[in-house]
């Protein structure tokens, strides 16, 4: 893997990824949030036909992440596939991919509230959440917990102006307690990060975040952090 930035949290050093992905070299673990596989098919069969590429272009991204980062796991923090029905829809080859993938990378699926356990049809783990290192792995961040904790489900992502230039990424949202991950499937859209949804499960203000160029820049959310961003709110992060 090439070099990246790393982000302090909960005592522990990460990578995030510009791919929306989050890496975890203590564990090897390769760490994504709401996949949506199948989503295309779910709208096509509910009479808005969309080309049936979003499932083959996600698990591309996530097996290049997974060979560069050399992941010998990876976590799927809910919402993998688009709704229950998936395993009727969801074509052979994809279904062949996967199964490659669960050989070659243990996958643990956390369930989400689209996907319930249907990941389990395609090998790995299934597990309502997960706690490594006394972090919380779970599909949406609940406000009552304690302790540090990495969730999805918001598809965060980030609008601003910077420097003239209209910026909207994907993007990771966090304090020093929660991080909530981007929608990491090719086919979904992304709620702003500044949003009331996002911005209740921080008790103060946070931060959004996103590589680029090989840096982790930073943005302040809530606590009143202004519309505009200048030079000086995207910051590389230490």
């Amino acid at each position: 893997m090439s070099a990246a930035p790393a982000l302090e949290f909960a005592g522990h050093s990460f990578v995030p990824l510009a791919d929306r992905a989050l890496f975890w070299p203590r564990h090897g673990a390769l760490i994504v949030a709401d996949l949506h596989l199948e989503k295309a098919s779910w709208y096509a069969a509910h009479g808005q036909p969309l080309p049936p590429y979003d499932s083959h272009d996600t698990l591309d991204r996530l097996a290049r992440l997974a060979t560069g980062t050399g992941a010998r796991a990876i976590w799927c923090l809910g919402d993998s596939f688009h709704d229950r029905d998936a395993a009727t829809r969801i074509a052979a080859a994809v279904a062949a991919r996967l199964d490659k993938l669960a050989a070659a990378a243990r996958i643990l699926w956390i369930a989400g509230n689209h996907d319930g356990l249907s990941g389990g049809a395609w090998g790995g783990e299934v597990a309502d959440e997960l706690i490594v290192d006394g972090v919380v792995l779970r599909h949406q961040s609940e406000r009552t917990e304690r302790r540090p904790e990495i969730s999805g489900h918001f598809h965060p992502k980030l609008r601003r102006t910077v420097r003239g230039r209209s910026v909207a990424r994907p993007c990771f949202a966090g304090d020093a307690q929660r991080l909530i991950l981007p929608a990491f499937g090719s086919l979904t859209g992304g709620l702003d990060v500044d949003a009331a949804a996002i911005a209740e499960n921080f008790p103060r203000e946070y931060r959004a975040m996103l590589v680029a160029n090989g840096r982790l820049l930073t943005f302040p959310c809530g606590g009143g952090a202004a519309d505009d961003a200048t030079a000086s709110a995207a910051t590389a992060a230490r």
